[in-house]
């Protein structure tokens, strides 16, 4: 099974003293379109009026275009702890043992907007770009990321796909027709037989699932497996609509 995460607008400061290796990165096929879109973040932090406005940047947050222009120079951190906020604090990889980052690094990659899909243990400097900015001198994300990520993906051949991502993120990287997959949502059940969409708790009920997986590793390569090892845990996933798994909370 292959998990896709959504980044996080909130990233933890600091990290190691090595720098980006972008040769270093899962998908090195993205290489290209990693190099093209840092240039292209880096040239903008030389202008801090013009990229406050690119970035939509408050005045208060300004000091994360330093951010940008040492993104290939800038101290490191593993993925899943550079991320912050309510998915990545549910998941508290930090907390986890070397089985359970071992299980992260070989099952999870995380939607970036300027590295394209990351391992979760890919380490990657603190940055500050959305899915849908638009950078000079470049495409729309979208169309630098989504054709180049899906032949990745193909060619990694994963089993199962579980997409745990936003739309806006799920867009820059495509999974490719004939790979199975489910994308999550995360529900609430009315009690008259409908289910309710949660936005308060999407992105914790996403965190701890990813953690119980991590903990348990459980052997999957379907949506079926998959909600099974789920009701043995006590969780409720199920089939919802066509392509999709509802997580009741």
């Amino acid at each position: 099974m292959l998990i896709l995460l959504p980044p996080s607008e909130t990233k933890r400061p600091g990290g190691r003293a090595r720098a980006l290796d972008l040769d270093a990165l899962a998908l090195p096929q993205l290489l290209p379109q990693r190099d093209a879109v840092i240039d292209a973040l880096v040239a903008l932090a030389a202008d801090e009026h013009t990229a406050a406005r690119v970035l939509k940047l408050s005045a208060r947050q300004r000091g994360e275009i330093a951010d940008n222009a040492a993104l290939r120079t800038a101290p490191t951190l593993p993925a899943v702890d550079r991320y912050t906020g309510v998915l990545y604090d549910a998941l508290d990889a930090s907390s986890l043992g070397g089985p359970e980052h071992r299980w992260l690094g070989a099952h999870v990659l995380i939607q970036s907007a300027p590295f394209g899909l990351v391992g979760a243990l890919d380490a990657i400097p603190a940055y500050r770009l959305a899915a849908g900015t638009s950078l000079p001198g470049l495409p729309a994300l979208r169309r630098v990321w989504a054709d180049a990520t899906a032949t990745a993906l193909a060619e990694a051949a994963p089993r199962f796909v579980l997409d745990l991502r936003s739309e806006a993120y799920a867009a820059l990287g495509p999974v490719p027709a004939g790979t199975r997959t489910a994308y999550l949502r995360v529900v609430t059940d009315a009690g008259d037989g409908t289910v309710r969409a949660l936005n308060h708790f999407n992105k914790h009920a996403k965190g701890d699932l990813v953690r119980r997986l991590a903990t348990s590793r459980p052997r999957v390569t379907t949506a079926d497996a998959l909600c099974a090892w789920a009701g043995e845990a006590g969780l409720v996933l199920r089939p919802g609509a066509p392509g999709e798994l509802d997580l009741v909370v």
